[in-house]
């Protein structure tokens, strides 16, 4: 009996033992819900397997009899799942992160065998890399999506978060069976074209539709220009890349055997190509540098696929991980372009109550186009949005017709789920406070109240100052701005004002001519015009006791136009009466008799600027044009000043040039360097509130707009060269050393020099005091052969917000009250 039960049992497994079944799904990570590309697929105990594409999918034909399939991949717990004898089923993976560290890779006599091919890499870079290439465009596709996760039982308790637990409570569904609930906030959608020239160095996105929704955020033309392919360039062949603000060293960097580790793991046909797999692990864990694999070609050195990704040992605050995976392809010029990017930016819990943030990004190029550059003036405009980049945009017709990938279920929820949450009430109440919080306006319909840094201030001659402003925005008009403020001084009684009108004449080349008239009450080397770009310490200086404050009535005309890419000159002509509210008098007549002297002057000055930032990246943000930097080239700017006597009231005839450069740039592991140079001359004799008064600090704050040692007004000049310098080591020195690397803080180094002068016909303009009179004392001036120094080191990281700096005064010490050595402090956000 037990023969025939056996022998039925064969007969009916042969058909089972041959028969073919096909699996295919998808493998996710479990954490963030993100497709895992390079993943193996296989069946446990065989030989049989297939790895994911670059979108986490997989198909394996299977004929062997096995009962299960296991997915594996570097970083993650390895899952293996039951199979069932169906002919065709679909089985999906979601892979949790293996957050056991990696060992350390020790290899035992001769030269490792990774060594050999990434000094290929680099021999071939040239060849590979595609900004080597004459010019390159592609159709690109984005996708940018940014969700809450982490989402503690603490934090579901929040009072503002009770109010919409009926949106959390079906979360689950956007995370799926083995992956933990996020609530999605943001999601957009970019089709554009992009093209890249190499000489001039120059690109040009076009966004030809865009589709965005999220919390808080309308679709509007700023965030357009952000979500597009411009701020998703990643490429490897550059020894840094620049990811959130910091420069992150390659893995395949001439400089690539200081920074890592390598292992050669694998050999193999990647498509069409084969491949050698190496892993790449940090030497130092808080080095900001990546750990993962990459595939290299045989025949050409290049990299095919790369997945990198940045743990939270690195030296920054508030990411938990960064991950970059992207897929390359060989053009007809020789040269890669990447076809498919991936980037993850997992952002930690800032407190232990609150909940963290996804950002995930992906970018697909399609029809790519090489070695055929475009006019110089087909790049002048870096972003530019097709007329109708918001018209029937959301049309799901349009969209399944035009993306490179099909949104998964998950991303098709998200979607709903926004559209959820944007109608809960506290949701609109909780995004409008960020807003002003961050632009420093409130928007109400056609116009903005603000700014709100600005609403109060307490000073010796104002007593209590109240304030109030206002601006129209882009629902009011894209061509004209209207703006002002009223403010009031309790104890002077006096009100200060400011109107203006904007013209915006043209898009294309930014040009724009504006008109503005205000009273206000300002102090010598510490005026708005001196601190432009220093909003708070600017606040901060109306508070206390002013510095020799005067009043003034002005009137004031601009014009500026970017004739070229990157070439912006700009004419103003500004009338100005000063009326000081301290001691002070100069001298009407060159014979300076005490009976000559005036106390209150008036200015008509023409000012002509001429500004030059090679590869500066704009921006426009609706009525609005934002710069964003420049990629490699310093910024020049020329700037000449004529005073007019006799032209409407104005007293004096001068001339003022000046001449400023500004950088930053990396130097390799030691950390990044910022450097501004000033060069100034006046020409005539002029009260010396129309002189160089260097700007000063007595406060216990840090700022770069000023040198930190010195008095308020303690020194003025008719010509000088000043030079100001910052560096930051990041994680150089400190990371190194065990007891302290933990704590992530970061060394830094700071100088000012300072030469200057005062003729002696400007100090002789200002009347001594006598004992009789109560006229001004004279003003502190430099030697010329003698510049004013300090020098400052000091550590910024600590509890991420706080930075302090030690500064040494190294010349002008005998000076009465002179700071000769200062502690400052600054809190900054930085990552």
């Amino acid at each position: 009996m037990r023969f025939y039960i056996s022998i039925l049992f064969l007969i009916l497994s042969i058909p089972v033992l041959g028969q073919e079944r096909i699996i295919f799904g998808k493998v996710t990570d479990a954490n963030t819900g993100d497709p895992i590309p390079f993943v193996n697929v296989f069946l446990k105990g065989t030989n049989t397997g297939v790895t994911t594409d670059f979108n986490g999918k997989y198909e394996l034909v299977i004929r062997e009899s096995a009962d299960s399939l296991t997915a594996s991949y570097i970083g993650y717990v390895t899952r293996t799942k039951p199979l069932t004898n169906a002919p065709r089923q679909e089985l999906n993976f979601q892979l949790a992160e293996d957050v056991i560290s990696l060992d350390e890779v020790v290899f035992i006599a001769g030269e490792n065998p990774a060594f050999p091919i990434l000094r290929k890499i680099v021999e071939n870079k040239r060849r590979n890399d595609k900004s080597t290439l004459d010019a390159y465009e592609y159709e690109t596709y984005t996708k940018i999506e940014v969700d809450v996760d982490n989402i503690s039982e603490s934090f579901r308790e929040k009072k503002f978060m009770k109010k919409i637990t009926s949106v959390m409570d079906s979360v689950d569904q956007l995370a799926g069976e083995d992956g933990k609930p996020i609530l999605p906030l943001f999601i957009s959608e970019t089709l554009s074209q992009y093209f890249f020239r190499r000489d001039p160095r120059m690109q040009h996105e076009k966004i030809i539709k865009t589709k965005i929704t999220g919390v808080g955020v309308e679709d509007g033309s700023l965030v357009s220009q952000f979500i597009g392919s411009s701020f998703q360039q990643y490429n490897f062949y550059e020894n840094w890349l620049n990811i959130v603000s910091k420069e992150f060293v390659s893995p395949i960097s001439v400089g690539w055997k200081t920074y890592y580790d390598y292992e050669l793991n694998d050999s193999l046909y990647v498509d069409d190509d084969f491949c050698y797999r190496l892993d790449f692990y940090p030497k130092s864990e808080q080095d900001l540098a990546f750990s993962g694999t990459m595939w290299i070609t045989k025949e050409d050195y290049a990299l095919k696929r790369i997945d990198a990704t940045v743990s939270r040992t690195a030296n920054l605050n508030y990411i938990e991980k960064i991950k970059i995976q992207q897929e390359l392809q060989k053009t007809s010029g020789g040269a890669w372009l990447p076809s498919q990017t991936r980037v993850l930016l997992d952002i930690g819990e800032i407190t232990e109550n609150m909940a963290g943030v996804l950002a995930k990004f992906y970018t697909s190029n399609r029809e790519m186009v090489v070695n055929q550059p475009r006019e110089p003036k087909f790049y002048a405009r870096p972003i530019e949005l097709n007329e109708d980049y918001r018209l029937d945009a959301k049309s799901e017709d349009y969209w399944d017709q035009h993306r490179h990938e099909p949104l998964s279920e998950t991303e098709k929820n998200v979607y709903q789920m926004i559209d959820t949450l944007k109608s809960i009430p506290v949701v609109k109440t909780y995004t409008d406070i960020l807003k002003v919080a961050i632009n420093g306006y409130r928007k109400i319909g056609k116009i903005d109240l603000g700014p709100y840094l600005a609403l109060y201030a307490n000073n010796n001659v104002e007593g209590s100052r109240f304030h109030l402003g206002m601006r129209t925005n882009i629902d009011f008009s894209n061509k004209w701005i209207l703006g002002g403020y009223l403010a009031y001084g309790i104890k002077d009684e006096e009100f200060k004002y400011r109107m203006f009108v904007e013209r915006i004449l043209d898009r294309d080349h930014w040009t724009t001519l504006r008109l503005a008239h205000g009273h206000e009450i300002d102090q010598v080397g510490l005026s708005a015009e001196d601190l432009i770009g220093n909003n708070i310490f600017l606040a901060a200086t109306r508070f206390g006791r002013l510095n020799r404050p005067y009043y003034q009535d002005y009137f004031r005309m601009t014009f500026e136009r970017e004739v070229l890419k990157g070439f912006t000159p700009s004419v103003s002509f500004t009338h100005k009466f000063y009326k000081p509210e301290f001691d002070f008098a100069y001298y009407t007549s060159e014979s300076r008799q005490l009976d000559e002297i005036a106390t209150n002057f008036t200015t008509s000055e023409l000012r002509v600027q001429l500004r030059f930032a090679k590869d500066e990246l704009y921006v426009q943000n609706d009525n609005e044009r934002l710069s964003l930097g420049t990629l490699k080239w310093p910024i020049f700017t020329v700037q000449y000043t004529r005073g007019f006597e006799g032209l409407l009231g104005g007293d004096f005839n001068y001339n003022k040039l000046s001449i400023n450069i500004t950088d930053k740039y990396k130097v390799g592991f030691l950390g990044t360097t910022s450097l501004s140079l000033t060069a100034e001359k006046i020409f005539e004799v002029i009260p010396y509130p129309l002189l160089k008064n260097h700007v000063g600090n007595e406060s216990i704050f840090y700022t770069t707009a000023a040198y930190n040692l010195m008095n308020w007004s303690e020194f003025t000049s008719d010509q000088y060269v000043t030079l100001r310098l910052n560096h930051y080591f990041e994680g150089f020195i400190l990371n190194r050393i065990p007891l302290m690397k933990k704590l992530k803080w970061r060394l830094l180094a700071t100088g000012n020099v300072l030469f200057g002068s005062l003729r002696e016909e400007n100090l002789n303009n200002l009347p001594q005091l006598t004992e009789e009179g109560n006229l001004t004392a004279p003003i502190g001036f430099l030697d010329p052969n003698r510049p004013y120094v300090e020098i400052g080191y000091g550590i910024e990281n600590i509890f991420k917000v706080i930075r302090v700096d030690f500064i040494h005064r190294l010349t002008y010490r005998e000076v009465e009250d002179a700071n000769k050595f200062g502690v400052k402090i600054s809190f900054q956000f930085i990552l």
